[in-house]
This record gives structure tokens, C-alpha cells and sequence, in this order.
């Protein structure tokens, strides 16, 4: 369920071996952490317009990484990318896509709706199955999916259920198309030769140190060609660290980590089966398996049922046990006991250790604003709940369009600050939710008899206590032991209603599951309803804003909200033209995906008109583009003639009229909770950067050069 974190504490020893140990030079920051800066005089040597240096460099070659990639590139900004392996990894790893990045996905063209196409039907992967054996006594299940989820009421598009890997690989089609070139060491002629031109991806290259001293960030990566490490100098102006829960970036520019360490070791055990995935569609389909019985324990993850991809995790408890405990053939067996059956075309693929953390970076910008953390270099979660490589996708998504405003000299270094100052609280507030619903996952074999945190503080006094002075061989057994008598309270002869205890703890499993208690897959209020509380926004006051709501570990719903940094509310809108054929799409489709644009969401109203012209004037003081949606109601006086003589002479605006589901369904402003004469500026990232809920009550020039000014950090008296 999320990316696996099987790195090796010293992941570069190899290159160390040529290298010495990998360094980082750092300065002081010369321009302080002002809130305003003038463009002109503080990023003047940002971007020196010197060819040799490559505007951003990505390292990291993950979804994360690739997505920042894609976003940078459709943005007009020149970029390219490192990654350490020499190949993609067919790790199936995460696979849970949510609503919201399914909707940046949408910006992405034509990607939200190959995955829709290619992900298995809904049906073979809405539940959780809890079991003995996956031909045994099913103890419950959890249907994940509600009628809303499919109904498109808060979102354009619906969640997914796509490999890490074939996501990896449309990615990749996506970057071919927009002129990107994937190199290894051995078939890039010339890397030493010349500087990076941009839409590049090399493989098998490796960062090893950085130095931020200078006007730029020069990077020395290091290969192996012909079986000698090469190294290679690169500059760059940005440098994004993408590259995972071992992050080098993070651990070269001395970033710590805070949270829980070590929650859990566990196995992944990737494995095909058409046989088995057969028999799941016909007898009991869904994505997650728990499966506990006297013999074997572990989660099975169906990624799909109808190729029969699997990837099978147990619990791992070194130094007692060690991989070769897990060879193919042990594997094999232990999925036979799983399953309850043998299987008579098991192919074992790949066998990795991991660790389960809950982490977040203490910084994710540093250095003058030019090293920058995204993903799981910034933020590492346990899976319960798939946030892992979705907050990852989203840490891009608000990242790309301030990025894009710094090269190309909309905004100061500054605005990129805001990206710590916005995504870090989500990226805390995510890993407390994931705890809570990793807790809810254990409260499942609690129920059951078997507390997982005796098994884990049995293994820590065998590391650490009394039990370390005991032989190795004694310290194996006794864990065994342990493990064994756990087990034994999940034989059917004390597991069955007709037995007091066993009845006991299959009603208080079943009340579990009613209640909404055990792992989730779906947080809506969390998925679409997260919220920027300060940053490139005009924050409401303390008093209106109030304290930020705590996890609670359990599915609510998302309701709507147009306050400062919460994501635009979707709704249909008809596209008015004079094409026959007018346009439906969502109000999330009027945001641009192709350049840094500010969309000034209206209705027609004389003074929102006024509005409108002072935002087309003070975005073009700020150099930035602005676009004006005009949003009228279905029968509103006027529709027919829309909006251009209120308009003129700005030429960028779009009319659109409310396409409501049923007759009695909310207007777009009783949605907003707003009144028609209000007004909402929504940034690139479809988030709301600043809205007035019932009307401006400052001058309209005033105000529009006090919300560009704050949100671009640009102090417009030093323009």
C-alpha cells in the first residue's frame, strides 16, 4: 500500500568507496526570509540567464518526481531528472490514487482517464476481506465505496486502484510526449561533455554531494560506466529532492526527521498467480486480504485480480529472523497457508524487507529557497490509507506553479517558502491521520486475541533486555514460541460462536466493523476538504480561521468551502459560446494547467464587474496572467448577451451558466456559502487565494494590488 521503504541505512556505499563521504557546502542566507521582496533586486542572480545552468533539477525518478517533472514542463520551465536505479522498479508498491490527485491527474493531459480505462473494474477491489484463509471462514468484510463516491457530486472524477509501477510507466508516455529522453550511463555519449540541456532523465545516476555556496547549486552525481565510477558536475538553480524515504538530498543538506521511528518491520513478498486471482473474482473480490489462521498471518494486497498480482505482507522481526527465513520456496509455503489451498502457477517475483515509519521533515525548503523536499524525501507515512505517494503527488501540484513564478520572474524566491508553509502542516496533520488508521488496522487481530504490541515488546526485550546475553538460537526460539502461542487463539475449535470467548471476540470484531472502527481506505473530508491556513493566500483573521481540526481516523464527508486556501469547489458549469454545442466541464476545468494564471471567479454584477477590470490591471502591473469567470445563474436576466461590454477591452473571461443536477440542488454561491456579489481568486493550483463573501468593500484597485502583492510576495512600492 505505499512505497517501499527497503533502502539501506548507507545507501551509497559503492560510491563512497570512490568518493569519500558525500558532503554539502552551505552559506548564509544574504537576503534574510523578508515576507516582501522586490523582484528586480532580490533574485537578479536567481537566474542568470546562463544556459550552462539548468533551471531545475529533480532527483528522483518516482511518481513524485515525474509528476513534478510533467507540471514544470506544461509551466514553460526547463527541467530534468536524476535517478539512483538503473531501471524502473516493477514493485508494484502503492496503489491507492484519491480524489485529489486524481483531479491534478485531470490536468495531466489525457492520464485521469487512461488510468480510468485501465485500472480493474470497481467491483474487484471496493472491499476488504477479513479471514482465515482466502478459502476459509470470512469473519467480515468492509465495503469501501459509498453511493456518493461514483455520483461525481463533490469531484469530477472518482478514486483509483492503479499499480505504482504502470502509473510510473504512463507517466513516462506523458514525459515522451511533452519531447523527454530517458538515458542510462551506458547509451548517454557526452554527459562529461556537455551541460544538461533539460528533458532528460538519466538512470543509474547518483548524487553524492552538493554545493550551495555559489550564485547556483552545483551537484556531482556519479555513475558507473564500463565498470568505473564517473562523476559529473551539475548546475542548477533549484534543486528538488524527490527521491524517497532514504532521501540523499535530505540527508546531505542535514535535514532531520520528526515523528516515530521503526513502527513496524515487515516483508513484501510480490508475487503472480492467475489461478489464485481467478478464484478471488469468482468467490470473493476485493483489494486488501487479512488473513489470520494457527499457521500463518499477513495482509495480501490484490492489485489485480485478473492479471493475479499480488503482494503478500508479513511481519518481520530481525536479527532472530533473517531474508533468508523468506526464500521463494518458504514464501510459496506460507502462501499456500494463507491461501488454504496450494497454487499450481505461483511465481514468486521479488522479496523486499521494509520498515513502517511516521516522519516529517523539519524543513522542506532550506538554503537561500534553491534545495526543496517533495514526497517521501519530505514526509513518510505508514500505508493505512494510501497518503504516502498522494501527499507526495500534492506536494508537486503546489510546488510546480510557484517554481514556474520564480523562472520566469512573476515572483520573488520568497513565494517558494510558502510551499513549507502550506504543505508541511498537511504533511503532520496526514502522517497523525495514517497512525490513527495504522492503530485501527491492529485493533483488527486485538479483537482476535492477538495484540500486536506484545509481540513487538517481546521482541525488544529480546534485542535489549535480558534476553540479548541469550544465544541466538535460544532468542529464535523463544520468539517462536511466542508467535505460536499467539496463534493458537485463532483455531476454529475456539474461534466459533458456539465458544464463549471465541463468540466474545467475533461480536466485538463485528462491532468494529459497523462502526467504522478497523482500517479505512476513503477520508473525504480530508482528501478534497484539507486547507492552507497561511502562505500564498490572504489568510482570514485568527478569530474567523479558529484552531485546525485534529484526525479522527474515521471516513467523514467533505463539505464544500470557499475559504482561503481550501480547494475551488466542484460543480458543472455550461460553457457559454456561440458554438452550437456549448462546453460542460467542472469549475476545477476554468483553471489553467498550461501557464501561471489567477482565475477571478464572479457573478454579473455591476461592482464585481468593476472588480474584474481592476484584477485584469493589477495582474498585468504584476506580469502575471488573470482570467475572469463570469458565473450566472439558469434563467438570470441577460445570459444571452454575456458579459462583453461589461468587459471591454479585456478579452480574457469566460461566461458560464450553473448546470445543476436536480432543480432543488444548491446554487454555485449557496455551495460557497456566499452571496452573488462575492467574488474568489483562485491560484494555478486550484486552491482559493482569496475570496470577499459578500462584497469588496475597499476600492477595487486597492484591494487587488493588496491580494497580488501578498500572494506573489512581491512588495509592489520597490517594483
Amino acid at each position: 500500500m505505499m512505497r517501499v521503504l527497503g533502502f539501506i541505512n548507507n545507501s551509497f556505499n559503492g560510491l563512497q568507496k570512490h568518493k569519500g563521504i558525500a558532503k554539502i557546502k552551505f552559506k548564509a542566507n544574504p537576503l534574510g526570509f523578508n515576507q516582501f521582496r522586490s523582484r528586480g533586486l532580490s533574485d537578479s542572480k536567481f537566474f542568470n540567464g546562463n544556459d550552462t545552468v539548468l533551471p531545475v533539477l529533480i532527483v528522483g525518478a518516482g511518481p513524485v518526481g515525474l509528476v513534478l517533472s510533467i507540471l514544470l514542463t506544461k509551466l514553460g520551465v526547463k527541467c530534468a531528472v536524476l535517478e539512483k536505479g538503473k531501471s524502473f522498479s516493477k514493485h508494484p508498491q502503492a496503489h491507492f490514487i484519491n480524489n485529489r490527485t486524481m483531479e491534478v491527474f485531470r490536468k495531466i493531459d489525457g492520464l485521469a482517464e487512461e488510468i480510468q480505462r485501465s485500472q480493474p473494474p470497481v467491483e474487484l477491489w471496493r472491499k476488504f476481506i477479513y479471514c482465515t484463509s482466502l478459502s476459509g471462514s470470512i469473519l467480515g468484510s468492509v465495503d469501501h465505496m459509498q453511493p456518493q463516491d461514483f455520483e461525481k457530486v463533490s469531484s469530477p472524477i472518482s478514486v483509483a486502484h492503479f499499480s505504482q509501477y504502470k502509473l510510473t510507466a504512463s507517466l513516462l508516455k506523458q514525459l515522451e510526449d511533452l519531447s523527454f529522453h530517458v538515458h542510462t550511463s551506458e547509451t548517454f555519449e557526452g554527459l562529461n561533455c556537455r551541460p544538461l540541456k533539460g528533458q532528460e532523465i538519466l538512470m543509474g545516476h547518483e548524487c553524492v554531494s552538493i554545493d550551495a555556496t555559489g550564485q547556483c547549486v552545483d551537484v556531482t552525481v556519479a555513475f558507473l560506466k564500463e565498470g568505473k565510477y564517473i562523476e559529473k558536475n551539475i548546475q542548477c538553480n533549484i534543486l528538488v529532492g524527490a527521491d524517497g524515504a532514504g532521501s540523499t538530498i535530505r540527508k546531505l543538506v542535514g535535514i532531520d526527521l520528526r515523528g516515530e521511528k521503526d513502527m513496524q518491520k515487515l516483508v513484501s513478498v510480490h508475487f503472480l498467480s492467475r489461478d489464485l486471482g481467478q478464484y478471488l473474482i469468482n468467490e470473493r473480490p476485493g483489494m486488501l486480504f487479512f488473513i489470520f489462521n494457527t499457521e500463518a498471518i499477513g495482509v495480501l494486497v490484490a492489485h489485480d485480480l485478473k492479471q493475479g498480482e499480488f503482494v503478500l505482507q508479513m511481519p518481520f522481526y530481525p536479527p532472530q529472523q533473517n531474508l533468508e527465513d523468506f526464500s521463494p520456496e518458504i514464501c510459496k509455503k506460507l502462501i499456500f497457508k494463507l491461501v488454504g489451498r496450494e497454487l499450481s502457477d505461483i511465481d514468486v517475483i521479488d522479496i523486499k524487507p521494509w520498515v513502517m515509519h511516521a516522519e516529517v521533515a523539519e524543513k522542506f525548503v532550506c538554503n537561500d529557497n534553491r534545495i526543496i523536499l517533495a514526497g517521501d524525501a519530505a514526509h513518510r507515512f505508514p500505508p493505512a490509507g494510501g497518503f504516502g505517494m498522494n501527499t507526495g503527488i500534492q506536494d508537486a501540484h503546489n510546488l510546480a506553479w510557484k517554481i514556474a513564478s520564480v523562472v520566469k520572474g512573476i515572483a520573488p524566491s520568497s513565494i517558494l517558502e510558502t510551499y513549507e508553509t502550506e504543505r508541511k502542516p498537511i504533511a503532520i496533520f496526514n502522517t497523525a491521520l495514517s497512525v490513527q488508521n495504522f492503530r485501527a488496522a491492529m485493533s483488527v487481530p486485538a479483537a482476535l486475541g492477538l495484540d500486536p504490541t506484545i509481540a513487538n515488546s517481546v521482541h525488544q526485550v529480546i534485542n535489549s533486555g535480558v534476553g540479548s546475553v541469550l544465544p541466538s538460537g535460544l532468542q529464535r526460539a523463544i520468539l517462536d514460541g511466542i508467535f505460536t502461542i499467539g496463534r493458537a487463539q485463532l483455531s476454529e475449535h475456539l474461534l466459533n460462536e458456539s465458544h464463549p470467548l471465541g463468540s466474545m471476540r467475533l461480536a466485538k470484531l463485528r462491532h468494529l466493523f459497523e462502526e467504522g472502527k478497523s482500517l479505512q481506505l476513503q477520508f473525504p473530508a480530508e482528501d478534497l476538504g484539507f486547507r492552507y491556513r497561511k502562505g500564498a493566500l490572504i489568510p482570514e483573521s485568527d478569530s474567523v480561521l479558529g484552531a485546525p481540526e485534529l484526525p479522527t481516523g474515521r471516513r467523514r464527508d467533505y463539505v464544500p468551502s470557499a475559504d482561503p486556501g481550501s480547494r475551488l469547489p466542484h460543480m458543472n458549469v455550461k460553457v457559454l459560446s456561440n458554438l452550437s454545442n456549448e462546453e460542460i466541464c467542472s469549475t476545477l476545468d476554468l483553471v489553467s494547467g498550461d501557464k501561471v494564471e489567477f482565475l477571478l471567479i464572479i457573478a454579473p454584477v455591476e461592482e464585481s464587474y468593476h472588480l474584474a477590470h481592476a484584477a485584469f490591471k493589477l495582474a498585468k502591473e504584476f506580469e502575471v496572467s488573470a482570467k475572469v469567470c463570469v458565473l450566472w445563474s439558469v434563467g438570470t436576466k441577460g445570459i444571452e448577451e454575456g458579459s462583453n461590454a461589461a468587459l471591454t477591452p479585456w478579452e480574457n473571461y469566460v461566461d458560464v451558466v450553473e448546470v445543476k443536477r436536480t432543480s432543488t440542488s444548491p446554487s454555485w454561491w449557496d455551495i460557497c456559502q456566499m452571496t452573488d456579489k462575492g467574488a474568489i481568486l483562485v491560484r494555478p493550483d486550484e486552491h482559493i487565494a482569496w475570496c470577499a463573501k459578500s462584497r469588496v468593500v475597499r476600492d477595487p484597485i486597492m484591494e487587488m494590488k493588496r491580494v497580488f502583492s501578498a500572494i506573489l510576495s512581491v512588495d509592489s512600492t520597490k517594483r
